[in-house]
């Protein structure tokens, strides 16, 4: 694979532990630091930021690292925040391979022993809380690395009854024509659909649009879109036969009682695979509580690591 003038130099810059930020993305805050590593061929995008334990965080599907400007900062004097732009999302390269549930969570697993981790608490909101779960599933198989809690912010889950047809439709070839037709639009229809995530609009961060429309100038973010999307029912019914595998992971879920993407009313259901779990719920917030009310979403966070559930050897 031969890399541009920019991409060599920033290869070497993250190779000598600078500060690279890539062109186009939002700026990075305080003591974060942009850091690449190569999975399956192509190169990924991550930041870095703060020391002790190590915690990995996944976004959802269309969103990527800039998800969690306002938990970094709170993270880092408690553990080391790992937060990747998971192949084919945010700023990371985007080849056409498998971008199944199970695909990707192999490539977390392979990005995690690229970072030298043999336990790490395991954050993931979305669909990257699927992916999470597949993840934890694959150690609890393999014996290692060690997923020392799950951290599961409104995931994708088979019991909530919003996706199950909608995006397997997508995933058809009429469906995909339909979408492809909409995506047309997506500059103009992107505020709509951004503002839909949020309960109480007035809570919508200043940066919060233009920071997720960014990676729209990298092109092949839609295709790995639907791509994700193709696999959906069979992923759905693939983390169903997992989840009980998971019953010893320390867990926490979190979720916003006025969802629109992840149906709050699926929480229960998928609680009961994880005896014990601690709940958080945010009254009237959707489906980005890291965003819409950060400072109560990372004060539960805190308390959940603190307690030591998620620093068990």
């Amino acid at each position: 694979m031969s890399l541009t003038q920019e991409e060599f130099e920033q290869s070497a810059a993250a190779s000598q532990g600078r500060d690279v930020p890539t062109p186009g993305a939002p700026p990075l805050g305080k003591g974060v630091e942009e850091c690449w590593m190569d999975v399956d061929g192509a190169r990924m995008r991550y930041l870095r930021a703060g020391s002790g334990p190590p915690i990995v965080l996944l976004h959802g599907l269309l969103g990527y690292s800039f998800s969690w400007r306002y938990v970094l900062p709170a993270l880092a004097p408690l553990r080391t925040c790992y937060a990747p732009d998971m192949l084919g999302a945010g700023f990371s390269e985007r080849p056409k391979i498998d971008h199944s549930m199970r695909a990707t969570a192999l490539r977390l697993l392979k990005f995690a022993e690229g970072l030298k981790l043999d336990s790490f608490d395991l954050l993931g909101t979305s669909r990257g809380g699927a992916v999470a779960m597949s993840a934890a599933a694959e150690s609890v198989k393999r014996g290692r690395p060690h997923i020392r809690s799950l951290i599961l912010v409104a995931p994708v889950n088979p019991y909530s009854a919003h996706g199950r047809w909608l995006a397997p439709f997508a995933g058809t070839f009429a469906g995909s024509a339909m979408v492809r037709a909409v995506l047309e639009r997506f500059p103009s229809l992107y505020p709509y659909w951004h503002g839909r995530m949020f309960a109480d609009p007035k809570k919508i961060p200043p940066d919060s649009l233009e920071g997720y429309k960014a990676p729209i100038v990298k092109p092949g973010l839609f295709e790995h879109a639907l791509s994700i999307v193709g696999t959906w029912s069979g992923d759905l019914r693939e983390l169903q036969a997992l989840l009980p595998t998971l019953a010893s992971i320390p867990t926490m879920l979190m979720w916003g009682t006025d969802d629109p993407a992840v149906y709050f009313s699926s929480m229960e259901p998928l609680a009961r695979h994880f005896p014990g779990a601690e709940k958080v719920v945010f009254h009237g917030v959707g489906h980005l509580p890291y965003e819409e009310c950060a400072e109560e979403f990372n004060r539960a966070l805190i308390d959940f690591l603190a307690k030591g559930s998620g620093a068990r050897d």
